[in-house]
């Protein structure tokens, strides 16, 4: 198991936390940060025994961003890895969730600050909980920067245009209801509970089928901006074979004796 000085990595059962772990900054993005986020995505992807993973931030933060001194030449924690981002240019996008999709589902427990790189971020995740004093909003415009993270193509994508541009033009803070309210998360929870809610929706996916929930996940993404006929055609090539697993096997003999299913993955 990875992570480094400023992203910690944890099992519970078969779900994955990744904490991104630099409260002193409100979590802001660091080179020790984006290489323990891409390890960890690509840890989830190649174990099998991980079903779901859960995203959060330490300090009562999730992440404020792109640490901007560094952005101004004063340096950035975790100089040591900078020979990881030389040999994987694009290795910060993935880590981003920008140029990489995790085959297992991501659930993103939100506290505190969740702003510009965090609510980038948080786009590439597929389930969202956010404790009640939580803070969303894409600030870049403000400081004469561009949300190059892929808040221009993903947020209208995910809520309604009118909304996702308000977000983008003005720069301005959105409190966890009024996220809620225009679909950016899908829970809001007392503050300090985030985590609890994000473990319990995981602990739920993990006791699904394991093929099935990555086929569905899959599918969902893979078919989003196909026409209809298009896309029922890809749904059919993608679930059709789920139903000869032994997941599915599994899961009808547990039915028919009213017991919980025990998937083992092969």
């Amino acid at each position: 198991m990875g992570g480094t000085e400023h992203l910690t990595v944890r099992r519970e059962g078969a779900t994955l936390v990744l904490t991104l772990n630099r409260p002193e900054a409100k979590n802001a993005l660091s080179i020790s940060m984006l290489v323990g986020l891409y390890d960890g995505w690509i840890e989830a992807d190649e174990d099998d025994g991980i079903r779901s993973i859960v995203l959060t931030g330490a300090g009562g933060a999730f992440c404020a961003g792109m640490d901007l001194k560094a952005l101004a030449g004063q340096g950035m924690a975790g100089e040591h890895l900078r020979d990881r981002l030389k040999a994987d240019p694009d290795l910060h996008w993935k880590a981003m969730l920008r140029h990489h999709r995790p085959r297992k589902p991501v659930i993103a427990a939100v506290e505190g600050y969740c702003v510009a790189g965090g609510t980038e971020i948080l786009q590439g995740t597929d389930i969202r909980v956010a404790g009640e004093s939580a803070t969303f909003g894409l600030f870049e415009v403000k400081r004469g920067l561009f949300p190059i993270g892929g808040s221009t193509v993903r947020l209208q994508r995910q809520i309604p245009r009118t909304h996702a541009l308000e977000m983008l033009l003005t720069g301005r803070p959105y409190s966890a209801r009024e996220a809620a309210g225009i679909g950016l998360v899908g829970h809001v929870v007392p503050d300090g509970g985030a985590l609890d809610k994000a473990l319990e929706i995981a602990e739920q996916i993990n006791a699904c089928g394991p093929l099935a929930v990555e086929a569905v996940k899959a599918s969902v993404y893979e078919t989003a901006e196909l026409t209809e006929t298009d896309g029922l055609a890809a749904e059919l090539k993608r679930g059709w074979p789920i139903f000869d697993t032994a997941d599915a096997k599994e899961g009808a003999r547990a039915f028919a004796e009213k017991r919980p299913p025990d998937y083992k993955r092969a």
